[in-house]
């Protein structure tokens, strides 16, 4: 959403037909027993995204909002064991 705001005119809120700045995948609601099938099925469109996100023009793709979303955080390293 901060990618959204900070630029409106590629996010498509002024003029639909100029976003460039790709959909984020939409959240699936599942049961706990079915979080690893959702997180596969999901896989392939958030990588889609992210790369569509890293091609962009760089005041996009190199923005601080963009490098934050990239960043690695600590569950990234050591991701909760359940």
């Amino acid at each position: 959403m901060q990618i959204l705001d900070k630029f409106p005119i590629e996010g498509g809120q002024k003029d639909p037909k100029k976003r460039i700045i790709p959909f984020l995948p939409g959240k699936i609601l599942f049961r706990r027993s079915h979080v690893r099938d959702v997180a596969m099925k999901r896989l392939r469109f958030i990588d889609d995204y992210c790369r569509a996100l890293v091609r962009l023009p760089p005041q996009i793709s190199q923005s601080e909002e963009v490098l934050r979303f990239f960043e690695t955080k600590a569950e990234d390293v050591n991701p909760p064991v359940e």
